[in-house]
């Protein structure tokens, strides 16, 4: 899996995104690769609850040249130099009028800073402090060539039907540009997580993977699809700064016990990994769209070192020496055992529910009175027949005995079988 991590996110990585634009849907296209995807194109001037879906936005090159004609801010060589949704402009200009387009960060002066104007039409460009450091008067020619035009926004999506109709969201972004763990990790993470999902030979829910641009992309799927998500999904997460080795950080949902946050936290806690968990916070991605109070959707987000938590973060620091492939890998795992989880947890009912059932007749027990002899074993399966009231579901049963909820997948199977055990619910 790393060797094909590694191989999409060099195709991706060259590519100038945006909210709208070629960039976006070249982005889209490689993706379809991994999955198949619906895409779905907003026309400019549509509104979607508060928002209207701005002019498209495409770009082909910009640049400044110095005084003594050296091109410095080359869009071509990192595409974090422009301000993403500058409106097009070829003039000279002196220094002085240049500074009040330029943008730094003078505690990272190696960094390249990323900047946005979506729904502000302006220009700019972003350049290391060290490079701003040394910008001689005179004057500069400045020049983007770009293009702000009515358009469209284009979103991804993709459904692996399952048994039931209630759903299990996977929703991540594709609208930043070159940037590493906080752009291409979430859609390569989701994308492989499909395939996993896709190979299980049974599924109890149904699984949607949305690849949309962030705030405004989900908004106008929320407002073409929130009703039906309202009515059918019972658990979901958003993928976003997972590619690289720090630990664990679990964003729960606004309802903090959602059967995301019951399972992500259950398989955090068995999978012997340093995580932590904390409260839902409108500081980051689209969970604060899919939780907004006329939603409030059960859905939370897992990350590795979290946006904003990173120095890096929204820099040109954020790129592939940051990350790992081998830790994306194993967050594509983790949020497969997530999905495990799910699949195995329901509710079930010991149908010999007056006294405990006499397992050795049916050869579940030992003849041996050997006090060590598989007693942990025996313990668990007694435990679940305990336990199986009804009520209960797997994960609380789990949860009781202190152990990993993959643990009672046999005697589920066994119990099943011998007909002691029985679902109460899907």
């Amino acid at each position: 899996m790393q060797n094909e991590l590694e191989n999409y996110f060099d195709r991706l990585w060259p590519i100038c995104r945006s909210i709208t634009g070629d960039g976006l849907r070249r982005s889209l296209e490689i993706i379809n690769e991994l999955l198949p995807l619906k895409l779905t194109e907003v026309p400019t001037g549509t509104s979607v609850f508060d928002w209207t879906i701005p002019n498209e936005w495409n770009i082909s090159d910009a640049f400044i040249i110095a005084p003594d004609g050296k091109k410095i801010c080359d869009f071509r060589k990192n595409n974090l130099h422009v301000i993403n949704y500058s409106v097009p402009v070829n003039k000279i200009i002196s220094l002085d009028d240049l500074r009040k387009h330029l943008h730094y960060i003078e505690e990272l002066p190696d960094a390249v800073p990323y900047i946005t104007s979506y729904y502000k039409e302006t220009w700019g460009f972003c350049i290391s402090y060290n490079d701003y450091k040394n910008l001689t008067e005179g004057d500069y020619q400045v020049v983007i060539n770009s293009s702000l035009a009515p358009g469209s926004l284009t979103y991804g999506e993709c459904i692996l039907r399952g048994d039931s109709d209630k759903e299990v969201l996977f929703s991540t972004y594709l609208c930043h540009p070159s940037m590493a763990n906080n752009e291409l990790s979430g859609p390569l993470v989701q994308a492989f997580l499909y395939k996993k999902i896709a190979e299980l030979p049974k599924r109890k829910y149904t699984y949607r993977f949305l690849f949309a641009p962030e705030t405004i992309g989900v908004i106008a799927y929320l407002h073409a699809h929130g009703r039906q998500l309202k009515e059918k999904l019972v658990a979901g997460y958003v993928l976003t700064c997972c590619g690289d080795k720090g630990a664990f950080v679990y964003k729960q949902s606004k309802q903090i016990n959602s059967l995301a946050d019951r399972v992500a936290k259950h398989v955090l806690k068995y999978q012997e990994v340093p995580y932590e968990v904390i409260p839902f916070s409108v500081g980051g991605s689209d969970e604060r769209q899919y939780c907004s109070p006329g939603f409030n959707l059960p859905v939370g987000s897992l990350t590795r070192s979290m946006y904003q938590r990173y120095a890096e973060y929204h820099t040109s620091l954020d790129n592939k020496d940051f990350i790992s492939f081998d830790a994306m890998a194993q967050t594509v795992e983790t949020y497969f055992g997530f999905v495990k989880a799910m699949e195995l947890n329901d509710i079930y009912r010991n149908t010999i529910p007056y006294g405990e059932p006499q397992l050795g007749k049916r050869g579940l027990y030992p003849s041996s009175v050997n006090p060590t002899d598989a007693r942990d074993k025996i313990h668990n399966r007694m435990h679940l027949l305990s336990f199986a009231d009804g009520n209960t579901d797997l994960i609380d049963i789990a949860e009781l005995r202190n152990c990993d909820i993959s643990l009672f997948s046999e005697d589920i199977r066994i119990l099943e079988s011998k007909g002691i055990l029985v679902k109460s619910n899907l």
